[in-house]
């Protein structure tokens, strides 16, 4: 019998993310500060945790992919998962779901457009971000 799926416990939401992008640690900073109640675990896209869950999903894990979320046995990625986290988040951010309104293929575009220049706009870190000791359990390696 193998280990158990992390994801299989109270069903979080899994954020993937890249992580020695400045843009994507700030994200998930920003997530952290407005989920109190925990709800959201991440892993970076670089994790044996990150890498086997895009495996699962038949995604590439060689390819850093900006975010993915995964909630339960369901993927998310681009303006799709951005749009899932603003949906699961308090007002103000709640009302960004507003955008799902616009054809996906540009609200992708856009995400597009952010996410391959990124590194350029917002910075890279050397190593993936360590999370605190009070923050580490959010965090899936």
């Amino acid at each position: 019998m193998g280990s158990p799926d992390p994801l299989d416990n109270a069903s979080p939401i899994l954020v993937l993310f890249d992580g020695v992008c400045n843009l994507c640690n700030g994200t998930v900073q920003f997530i952290i500060k407005r989920d109190p109640q925990g709800r959201f675990k991440f892993a970076s896209l670089q994790s044996e945790t990150g890498r086997t869950q895009l495996t699962r999903f038949n995604l590439n894990p060689d390819v850093l992919y900006s975010f993915i979320v995964i909630d339960a046995h369901r993927m998310y990625e681009r303006s799709d998962a951005a749009l899932f986290i603003a949906e699961h988040l308090a007002l103000p951010w709640k009302a960004f779901t507003i955008f799902k309104v616009l054809p996906k293929s540009f609200r992708d575009a856009c995400y597009n457009l952010i996410a391959k220049n990124r590194y350029r706009l917002f910075g890279k870190q050397d190593q993936c971000m360590i999370p605190t000791p009070d923050l580490k359990a959010r965090f899936l390696g």
